[in-house]
């Protein structure tokens, strides 16, 4: 990397991090994230029956209204939700990830994160600090593609669901996101 590229870099990471802790001053309230998951949810089972199918089975399920995503060179994104355990929010948690490399733009989606079984759901609620693709294997459906799969080829004990991508950035990963828990 070059002394210029080196540069770039060090002043959007600063950026990022100025804008970073804005965001967290600025975090909604319990209400506001409630209301939020609640349309994400009821999104997310008008555009599939078969996810409607997964979430009465789930043990739990981690709704992320809004994760916004933006970056030049260097990216990152972050959103707020609530964690449903038997339809009741059990607690509040934070997204958050960021990247290095050929980027520009900025999006928005929301992310839907179902967990199928006990295991996987302690081990999420145990974490003081869960990351996705390090703690558990998630599979990654994209709404936007399909809005249906087959529900018994699905056995991963993390199913998330990536709906209504919009913006000037594209790309679905979840490795690296770090989910962390905090108090609105």
């Amino acid at each position: 990397m070059n002394h210029v590229a080196r540069t770039l870099a060090t002043i959007l990471v600063f950026g990022l991090f100025v804008v970073g802790s804005n965001t967290f001053a600025l975090a909604k309230s319990a209400k506001e994230i409630d209301t939020g998951t609640d349309e994400a949810l009821a999104k997310l089972y008008a555009e599939s029956v078969a996810a409607k199918e997964l979430g009465a089975k789930s043990r739990g399920i981690l709704i992320f209204p809004t994760i916004t995503k933006g970056g030049l060179v260097v990216g990152g994104e972050y959103g707020e939700g609530a964690l449903r355990v038997n339809g009741k929010t059990q607690g509040y948690y934070s997204s958050a990830s960021g990247s290095i490399g050929l980027q520009i733009g900025l999006s928005s989606r929301s992310l839907v994160i179902m967990f199928m079984n006990d295991e996987a759901l302690k081990k999420f609620t145990g974490s003081k600090g869960w990351e996705a693709g390090v703690d558990a294997d998630v599979t990654v459906i994209d709404t936007g593609a399909t809005g249906s799969f087959d529900t018994t080829t699905v056995k991963n004990p993390v199913i998330a669901f990536n709906l209504g991508e919009s913006g000037l950035m594209a790309g679905v990963s979840l490795e690296g996101t770090k989910v962390s828990k905090f108090k609105p």
